[in-house]
């Protein structure tokens, strides 16, 4: 590992990842995709208009709805093939799980149950199949995520990719389709109002965002990925831990009667992404969840400011719901019964469109979360 100056805090724009120059892309696509919607008509079908920018995109095919998302894991194969050659343990069980969580949770937001999900493995050349460990563990690890949320693996892409993926790495994506049946599912943002409570879903570690950062700060560290973060865990081993799936939770809420007023996965933009939804409102939180072991650790050797924290990480909460303040309680009941802790994190109001975290001090506005 290359040593770099540790007196300096380290930010996700120094890491390579700069949304303000990401973002602008984002919203010239999604416009431009708009305008092809009329083309359902032809088809019999129509989409639904509030599903555009959302985490996954619906459309209305009569007696249900039709819900669609791809995702793309990013850079966290980059840590699992490090730590590979440090430890000589395959990690590809856990990031397969990742890519999933990447569709599947993003899914799981408009009310979806999740049905199929297929892969695409891209490679820098066709040797990178030729790794036993590594393609059991993959392959293990896709087919266990698909068991935990009840979704069937269609099929999907093995390209090898010779002067585009670089040589002996990998691009893990994966996209997912489910249905909102019945229909009263659909949860995009209608009944979304101020009085409704917020839940946290607890995350289980730096889930599959903000893995830029978190590999420029390997470089600064003294034993770089196998650093003891202060728990008998090396930095490298907590930066892998799966993301949580979320699905199980959602389907039972759906079973118990709870329907969301809204939701939102937590993972570019950290908790600015609570602001999602167009609605001018405030989203106050009153109670802020345990920071997991590796963001604690990542903020303290970054020397990032709780604003600047809590506006790229989950910082503790996977994933959010907004539900009527008396379904909140059993929102929680429900999700600490399938092993995932949650909190009842905070409320909406009525008030400018902002995030503000008042155990904290800070406050996210509006112009800080441009997704649309």
């Amino acid at each position: 590992m290359t040593s770099a100056p540790q007196n300096t805090p380290l930010t996700y724009d120094q890491a390579g990842v700069n949304y303000d120059l990401i973002d602008p892309l984002k919203i010239a696509a999604q416009r431009a995709a708009a305008a092809t919607g009329a083309h359902l008509g032809a088809h019999g079908f129509t989409e639904v208009n509030a599903s555009r920018g959302e985490s996954a995109y619906v459309v209305d095919v009569g007696p249900m709805y039709l819900a669609s998302i791809v995702e793309c894991l990013g850079t966290k194969t980059l840590v699992a093939d490090e730590m590979a050659t440090l430890t000589g343990k395959s990690y590809y069980d856990s990031i397969a799980q990742d890519t999933i969580a990447m569709a599947v949770n993003d899914l799981i937001t408009v009310g979806a149950t999740p049905l199929v999900v297929q892969a695409y493995w891209a490679a820098g050349g066709s040797d990178w199949f030729n790794d036993a460990q590594r393609s059991q563990a993959l392959v293990a690890g896709w087919k266990k995520a698909c068991d935990t949320c009840q979704v069937a693996w269609g099929g999907g892409e093995t390209p090898a990719l010779a002067g585009i993926v670089a040589d002996g790495r990998v691009d893990l994506a994966a996209s997912c389709t489910g249905i909102i049946s019945p229909k009263t599912r659909l949860s995009v943002g209608d009944e979304l109002a101020a009085g409704d409570a917020i839940v946290f879903l607890a995350a289980s570690g730096i889930h599959a965002n903000g893995l830029s950062l978190a590999r420029k700060l390997a470089e600064r560290l003294p034993q770089g990925y196998l650093t003891d973060i202060g728990n008998g865990q090396s930095y490298g081993e907590a930066l892998l831990a799966p993301t949580v799936l979320y699905s199980p939770v959602t389907e039972a809420l759906a079973k118990a009667g709870i329907v969301p007023h809204y939701c939102a996965n937590v993972t570019g933009h950290g908790w600015r992404k609570l602001m999602r939804h167009p609605k001018t409102l405030t989203y106050r939180i009153t109670a802020v969840p345990d920071k997991t072991a590796i963001l604690a650790f990542m903020q303290k050797e970054c020397q990032l400011d709780d604003h600047e924290a809590y506006g790229t990480l989950n910082m503790g909460a996977g994933f959010a719901l907004y539900v009527a303040a008396d379904q909140a309680d059993k929102v929680v009941e429900i999700s600490r019964s399938l092993g995932i802790d949650a909190l009842v994190a905070g409320r909406v109001e009525e008030g400018p469109k902002r995030v503000v975290i008042d155990p904290l001090g800070v406050e996210f506005s509006g112009e800080e979360l441009q997704l649309r």
